[in-house]
């Protein structure tokens, strides 16, 4: 299902929290009664680290955007910081200035804002294309183009749409902990759009005939 991201805490928390009104008594692995106060952070808990999982299933451009963005979001920080992160994880600040999500100045080192971003961006062009990347041209367009226009991109996209969905709830989680209000928004609202843009890509796709990549829900 397409469950929003703003919603994804309130689906897992939902059927832990019935077990209460089903049964007198709920305990923890050791025997001892599990409060609901209790019980919630180890929901929380549970979600934080399936999301967190899902981080190495990313290519290697959005594992340090994730890693750098929870630590600055789309501030500043300091080069030789982002070159020592970049090296962790196998990728380098000069190759994602190239790629087009990182600005690299006087030392400093800036992710993009979807407002940054190249209008002119194709990703059938790209030969770096990261998760990163296509979630935040999706931001772009959907903001200013609406879901019309954001379903021209999701079909040129084909099968590399599907990560950025996946991508989408980690930066949602990120945002919420961090009291990123106006980014949650953005990631949110990009999921909640999703299955009636992916529909309208198809739709296209059928006009302009078949690619090799197919478009996933």
């Amino acid at each position: 299902g397409n469950i929003a991201p703003v919603d994804l805490a309130q689906a897992a928390i939902g059927p832990g929290m019935a077990v209460y009104t089903r049964y007198a008594r709920v305990l923890d692995a050791e025997g001892k009664a599990l409060s609901v106060r209790e019980a919630l952070a180890l929901i929380n808990q549970t979600l934080d680290e399936v999301l967190a999982e899902q981080e190495g299933d990313f290519d290697a451009d959005s594992r340090w955007a994730l890693t750098w963005f929870d630590q600055t979001g789309f501030a500043e920080g300091e080069y030789g910081v982002a070159e020592q992160l970049s090296k962790s994880k196998n990728t380098s600040v000069a190759g994602m200035v190239e790629s087009g999500i990182l600005s690299s100045k006087a030392g400093k080192v800036r992710l993009l804002s979807p407002k940054e971003l190249s209008p002119d961006w194709d990703p059938e062009k790209d030969h770096r294309l990261s998760a990163w990347e296509v979630v935040h041209h999706l931001v772009r367009v959907l903001e200013a183009g609406g879901e019309e226009a954001t379903a021209e991109l999701m079909r040129k996209l084909g099968s590399h749409a599907e990560p950025a969905r996946e991508l989408c709830y980690r930066l949602y989680a990120l945002c919420e902990r961090k009291k990123r209000a106006a980014e949650a928004l953005s990631y949110n609202a990009l999921v909640q759009s999703w299955p009636e843009i992916a529909q309208l890509a198809r739709d296209k796709q059928a006009v302009t005939g078949p690619r090799q990549q197919t478009l996933e829900l």
